[in-house]
Order: C-alpha cells, then structure tokens, then sequence
C-alpha cells in the first residue's frame, strides 16, 4: 500500500506492509533516483541535539532541494557535511527575514525547490520561517513541512504534566523583569478564566484544567524567571524544567517551582537550552496570599538586588516605596 506524500507525490510505504525501516530506508533510496521533489518551499525539521534524529525524509528534501535558507549557514554546514550533502546556502535570519523572503520568492514562484532550516528544531516555532510562509502562501506557491525534532513536544510528552485541555507555547519569556512578571500575572488570569483551579501537576488535576503553559528560557535567566513563577503563581506551583533535550547530559527538574528553583540555585552554574513548563492547575488563591516578604524574597533568589526587588514589588502592588519596606521588614525574619 502507498499513498501520495508531499514531496511532488511521491509514493511512501507504510512500515506494516513494507517490512518496517529497512524497507523506508530503501523506499528512500529509490526516492532519490527518481529526482521527484517537486517545486516549492519546504520546512525542514533538524535535530536539537542528536543527529540520529534527522529523519530520512529530511535528508533526502536537503540533497534535492536547489538552496537550503539557513538561520546560520555555519551551523547548517556542519549538519550538511556530516551527511555528505553538498547543496548551496544562504543566510534567512531575523535581521534579514523580510527582505531575504521576498527574493526567495522569486525564486519559488519561477519554479524553484527552496529548504528552510533554522539551527536546530522546526522553523517558524520561535526561530525564522514565518515571513517566507507567509509570502510563499500570498504568492500561491506550494509549502510543504517536513516534520522531526521539536523542544516543546520533546519536553511536554516527558514532562509527566496533566495536559488537561493541551498546552499552550509562548516562546521566550521577557527578558526584561517588569515586562516578564506582566506576562506571567496576565496568564494566571488567564488560566483562572480556562477554569484550571485546583490541585495539577504529575498524575493530578485533569478535567477542567487549562492548558500546559511552555515557555523557552535561557540559562542566565532562568532562576530570575522561576522567581518570577513563585512570587506570582506560589511556591506549591508545579513546574518541570527540561534541560538540554535530546543530548548527552538531558535532564528533566520536576516539582513544585520552590524546590526546582531551590535545586538550580544550589548548582555552581545553570547550562544548557532549557524549556519551562508550568502546569495548568492554579491555586484559588495563587498569586493573592504571597506576602511582599516573600515576593521580594523569591526575586532575590533569583538575581534581583534587593533594593530593585523591592521597587518592583510595591510598584506591581500599587504601593508606596516606604509601605513596601515596611511589610518587608515586618515579614523579613518569618
């Protein structure tokens, strides 16, 4: 049995009637003598850490394509040379996004067989891609995706967190402390409003419960960000940090955010590209019950000075500076 793929109808064996991988890797293969690839823009998945992991489809689209549109060139090559592909790159990154997806356009809409790639994992999911779909859809030029390593799913299918109602990706968290907490009280409305009160976490919660919240962060922000979490969300706020994803030194961090972020602070240094996830349950009350001791204490833990702590607690609290010292020192030895 075979049906048409996307790959300019390419026929594409199921495992069950073929004979399993020997059989695809052949089918492979014969693909690749055929020289079927048909014109269009394809959206190639690359691995985020293990090269195992580039699927077979991938190679084959990265060898028959005209170009490959890489985020880095640099980083692509090195993708390209281990599997001995030799087609040409240019550079489509977010400083030249617009303008290097029109050209590209050109060329898709001439008949040409363009690849994008980002450095690692799938394009257009917080990395570059979206401006060329865009373009390549406007312009009526076939999109293709083909599909492999993604940080979120990876992260979210062993996070061991109750989906309840799925999950929902924001990309990057703020790098700026103001704007972050904003966005994270902004979403504890938000997930009060999906109905995700209650008890959540691995193996709890369920029904009714919002989305699986996911967020990338950086190494060098990520105690600043679990500090945020705790001084909005609570400390009791399960969260599961996923480290490293697909490398030698993967890691997942499962708890509540109290005592991931106390685990990570406790470490002579934070590594590694890191995904965040925060459970969909929240407390009745999170958010409402942390006294200003305790919020300041939490941005503390996570780098704050403790003088900019306290500014941004009693502005984010509607309160004067000296009211807000006072609750500090009030609540500093509890």
């Amino acid at each position: 049995m075979s049906e048409a793929g996307g790959s300019g109808g390419a026929n594409v064996s199921h495992p069950e009637d073929s004979g399993g991988a020997d059989e695809l890797e052949a089918e492979w293969v014969r693909g690749q003598a055929r020289g079927v690839l048909a014109p269009g823009l394809y959206l190639v998945a690359t691995p985020i850490g293990n090269l195992e992991d580039m699927t077979l489809r991938g190679l084959r689209v990265l060898r028959e394509v005209d170009r490959v549109a890489c985020e880095d060139t640099r980083q692509t090559a090195k993708l390209l040379h281990h599997y001995g592909i030799r087609t040409p790159t240019v550079s489509y990154h977010r400083h030249n996004e617009a303008g290097r997806a029109a050209e590209l356009v050109l060329e898709l809409v001439g008949g040409a067989r363009i690849a994008v790639v980002s450095d690692a994992g799938t394009p257009g999911i917080a990395d570059p891609g979206g401006e060329i779909v865009r373009a390549a859809v406007a312009a009526g030029v076939a999109v293709y995706p083909v599909p492999g390593a993604n940080a979120v799913v990876s992260a979210l299918i062993a996070s061991g967190l109750e989906m309840g109602d799925g999950f929902a990706f924001h990309g990057f968290l703020p790098a700026k402390a103001g704007a972050r907490r904003s966005v994270l009280e902004g979403l504890l409305r938000a997930m009060r409003e999906a109905g995700g009160s209650g008890k959540g976490g691995s193996g709890e919660g369920g029904r009714g419960a919002a989305p699986v919240q996911v967020f990338y962060e950086t190494p060098h922000r990520m105690l600043e960000a679990l500090g945020d979490v705790e001084a909005v969300f609570g400390a009791a706020h399960p969260v599961v940090v996923a480290r490293e994803l697909t490398k030698l030194h993967e890691e997942f961090l499962r708890g509540t955010v109290g005592e991931v972020r106390a685990e990570l602070t406790g470490r002579e240094s934070v590594r590694g590209e890191m995904v965040l996830l925060l459970g969909g349950a929240v407390d009745a009350v999170a958010g409402e019950s942390v006294t200003v001791a305790a919020a300041v204490r939490a941005l503390v833990a996570g780098g704050v000075e403790e003088k900019e702590a306290l500014k941004r607690v009693a502005r984010e609290r509607g309160m004067g500076k000296s009211e807000a010292y006072r609750e500090w020192q009030r609540g500093r030895g509890r």
